[in-house]
């Protein structure tokens, strides 16, 4: 009778263990059936990724070609197109693309700047640094212009450049705030915050009326006062570090 209570024990005990046996190998296609389908999901969203990229792209490109069917004398598409052929290496469309810009608008700024880097990417710095001293040269007589100039080589971080049309620039306004304030932030988006407050801090005393000014001094540890309404800029001027 002993043997008989024993052996439903131990098959009563088994029972749970085989069904669990039983339902994590019947549970294990499940398993790696989801972590292949996640993953697949995942190489098909990266994939995907970069199929939208591509399209964005050849999307681009289709609508600029639209508008220039619309009207072949737009400056801008050019220069966008321009852009576009840059980024894939495709120089002499590019070229073409901005010569297309200029001729349209010959103070389309960033059409020179990019047109110099242009040649810069496609191994040709000498023929880069004739084109930058042309264009350079185009705006000496003008403060605004030079400066104008001097933003476009900036945002292509071509930056000797951009010193040069800041240079040109003030030379032909020393007394101007813009100037030394787009001075200051060229300094500052290159992270060098010495120089960034030296002319941020000629920009103030020249005009104390610049809150965009006062607030980067102030983050650069310069305290400064604004004038309010009705009060002199000259009795107001203060600028301590």
């Amino acid at each position: 009778m002993a043997s008989k209570v024993t052996s439903k024990q131990s098959e009563v005990l088994s029972f749970p263990f085989r069904n669990n046996v039983v339902c994590f190998f019947a549970f294990m296609p499940l398993l790696f059936s989801t972590l292949f389908i996640v993953g697949c999901h995942k190489e098909t969203q990266s994939t995907g990724a970069n199929t939208v990229q591509q399209i964005s792209a050849k999307e681009k490109k289709a609508q600029l070609l639209k508008t220039l069917d619309r009207k072949f004398e737009n400056p801008d598409a050019h220069y966008e197109l321009g852009r576009l052929y840059q980024a894939e290496g495709e120089w002499s469309q590019a070229e073409w693309r901005y010569n297309r810009a200029l001729n349209f608008d010959p103070v389309h700024w960033r059409a020179q700047a990019a047109m110099v880097k242009l040649f810069i990417e496609s191994g040709e710095p000498t023929k880069a640094k004739n084109y930058a001293d042309i264009y350079i040269n185009k705006v000496s007589v003008s403060s605004a212009q030079s400066l104008e100039l001097a933003l476009a080589f900036q945002n292509e971080r071509l930056d000797d450049y951009a010193m040069a049309c800041f240079r040109q620039a003030l030379s032909l306004a020393p007394s101007s705030a813009e100037v030394h304030k787009k001075i200051g932030y060229f300094y500052l988006s290159r992270n060098d915050k010495e120089r960034a407050k030296e002319y941020f801090t000629r920009s103030f005393q020249l005009d104390p009326r610049q809150p965009e000014v006062a607030g980067e001094l102030g983050r650069l540890g310069v305290e400064v006062r604004i004038p309010t309404t009705g009060q002199s800029s000259g009795n107001i001027d203060k600028i301590n570090n």
